[in-house]
């Protein structure tokens, strides 16, 4: 029986985990007037790959047997992961992080949609209608049309179907393949991606000062990561994971005090929308699954 205590921790990780991905987004926004996108992918790939590849040959995670068909599966991941890299520095180098944070909090209703279109998941009229409203809600923040639009929310948007393609592939792979395999697998695609398009734009000075951000977003990063797996190994799923959301929380405060960004009204109604709609879809997938195991002991 789950304790309320192990409850309270996996929601205490939770949060550190969000809290440790917003600090790394800080990180690069503040690189944005300094360095070009791809550099950044690439410097701070460099500091991510190191350290993940020394954690998990610690762990004995660095070097598993893995088959033909995982390794078709971390190839559509890599991919994912590396658009979801560039879409979103993409857009966090050109709007406010409250605002871009605030359109990826769509992603656990676009991952129940992409489980029913893609898994063939059962899903029902009600998580669809969460889903329909949750997407109205994005676009109340976006807001097309809008004097205010900022053309670079579709790279945010971008970056949701990528996190959808990286998440549903990832669930698709076996029990046998390591979790830090794959994070290191993940740093070291957007580390050569990063290599191979930063040509492109050309290379700008890289002094101490920012090598120190790079390095400083690429252990933040890496905290949020394994708080992440931390807290979804104690507690119950269905109360951890509405935790996920107290990343805007994190956003806001941070966009004000480091850059000086306030969401406006419409942006906090699009995203309490959406926030609510994806405590309602965590909420009625760990009622299925309760419903479905009291069936199977019966």
């Amino acid at each position: 029986m789950v304790k309320a205590s192990d409850n309270f921790r996996g929601a205490l990780l939770m949060s550190a985990s969000m809290a440790g991905f917003v600090i790394n987004d800080a990180f690069v926004k503040l690189l944005s007037d300094r360095l070009e996108v791809f550099q950044v992918m690439f410097v701070r790939g460099l500091f991510a790959t190191a350290l993940l590849g020394v954690i998990a040959w610690n762990a004995k995670s660095l070097f598993p047997a893995v088959n033909r068909a995982d390794w078709r599966l971390l190839g559509f991941r890599l991919s994912g992961e590396i658009g979801t890299t560039l879409c979103f520095m993409t857009a966090l180098f050109h709007m406010p992080m409250a605002n871009a944070t605030a359109i990826l909090q769509a992603l656990p209703l676009a991952v129940t949609l992409g489980a029913a279109v893609f898994l063939r998941e059962p899903v029902g009229w009600r998580r669809y209608l969460a889903i329909a409203i949750g997407f109205a809600g994005v676009l109340v923040i976006v807001r097309p049309g809008a004097a205010g639009f900022n053309a670079y929310s579709g790279w945010a948007l971008a970056a949701v179907g990528f996190i959808v393609l990286r998440d549903l592939t990832t669930r698709r792979l076996s029990a046998q393949v390591p979790s830090l395999f794959v994070a290191f697998l993940g740093a070291v695609a957007i580390t050569v991606a990063g290599a191979v398009l930063t040509p492109i734009v050309g290379w700008k000075p890289v002094g101490v000062a920012e090598l120190e951000l790079l390095g400083a977003a690429a252990v933040f990063l890496i905290g949020g990561y394994l708080f992440g797996v931390m807290a979804m190994r104690v507690g119950e799923i269905g109360v951890i994971s509405p935790f996920r959301y107290s990343i805007l929380i994190w956003a806001i405060v941070l966009g004000f005090v480091v850059f000086g960004d306030i969401p406006d009204f419409w942006t906090l109604v699009g995203s309490a929308i959406v926030v609510v709609m994806g405590i309602y879809t965590f909420y009625r997938e760990r009622q299925i699954a309760k419903a479905a195991q009291a069936g199977s002991h019966q």
